[in-house]
Parts: C-alpha cells; structure tokens; sequence
C-alpha cells in the first residue's frame, strides 16, 4: 500500500462523501496537521531534561521539536515566566500522514492490555485528543538510551465541522476506538 495520503485521496475520499451524505467536495473530513506535545515539570529543577524530551521528539517524528516556555511565574511550583516546561511538535502534510500511519499501525498495538482509544477526546468543534503515558511505544525510542519513561500529548486538528464527521474520517484511517 502507498501513504496514507494517497489512500485518502483515492478512496477515502468518496467513501466519506457517500457516508456522510456530503455534497461539496470541500466540505469532505480531512486531516490538517497533528500536533505533538510534551509536558516536562522536573524542567524547573533540571533544564537539561527539556533537551532530552526535544530530542526525543524529534527522533519520534523526524521534525525539529520546539522548547515552550512558562508564560507566567507560580510561586508554588518554584516556575519563574519564561523557564523553559516543554517540548512541541506540530506536523503537516507528508510527515503528519507518516506519524499517523506509525501511530495506528506500530505504536497503539504495542500498548500493553490494549483496548482501544477512548472516544470521548473530541472537542466538539472536529478535533482529537488522546494522551500516550509511555513513549517507549514508538520503535524509534532506544529504551536503553532513555534515563525516564514519559508520556506525550498527540492532538488531531481535522477541518471537519462536528465530531460525528471527525469521528468517521479517523475510523477511515483505521483509529482502534473502543467499542462501546
């Protein structure tokens, strides 16, 4: 099989349409980027550990990650505005079609007692969230290298209009969701 981009494109696509009862073909479901994030709190006792999530990122999805910095100071987290908290990655396009093929098909079956996604993640405006608590899923990640396990944030943005329609493009690409 090619991408999961052509696949769309040639049936997906019209499968949708049909499903969906859509009339305007600009109107069909489609992915428009993934965002990845990692949340790093023992950053503000050793900043070191941002560097070795970024890094870890990247090697995840081939793309440079993005340190984000606090934007205000909390007294009881000792977190001063601007201290480096974590690490972003936002793809699009080939690479975005590339970590989903990756993420469906290697990372979740390697999930221990796996069961399926939970779909109560949309947001009511087309859009999914799921959190992942180890990282170690993915086959890029040397587990001997890594000095801790940590968990990521991955959030599809679709351009689709309800979570019903959002709900039907991802179950197209293969999303494990829970049965109900």
């Amino acid at each position: 099989m090619g991408s999961l981009k052509e696949l769309y494109d040639n049936e997906l696509k019209l499968e949708l349409q049909k499903k969906l009862g859509i009339d305007n073909v600009m109107d069909i479901p489609r992915l428009e980027k993934i965002v990845l994030n990692m949340g790093v709190g023992e950053a503000v006792q050793n900043p070191k550990v941002v560097d070795q999530a970024a890094e870890e990122l990247t090697r995840l999805t081939g793309q440079r990650a993005v340190v984000t910095r606090a934007k205000k100071s909390i007294a009881t987290f000792k977190l001063r505005e601007g201290m480096p908290i974590g690490t972003r990655v936002t793809l699009r396009h080939e690479r975005m079609y590339d970590f989903l093929s990756k993420l469906i098909n290697v990372a979740l079956p390697r999930v221990r007692d796996f069961r399926g996604i939970s779909a109560k993640g949309f947001d009511g405006r087309g859009n999914f969230s799921m959190g992942i608590t180890e990282h170690i899923i993915f086959p890029e990640i040397d587990y001997d290298k890594i000095e801790k396990i940590r968990g990521l944030n991955v959030t599809i943005v679709t351009s689709a209009k309800t979570d019903e329609h959002a709900r039907a493009l991802l179950d197209a690409f293969g999303m494990p969701f829970r049965k109900k």
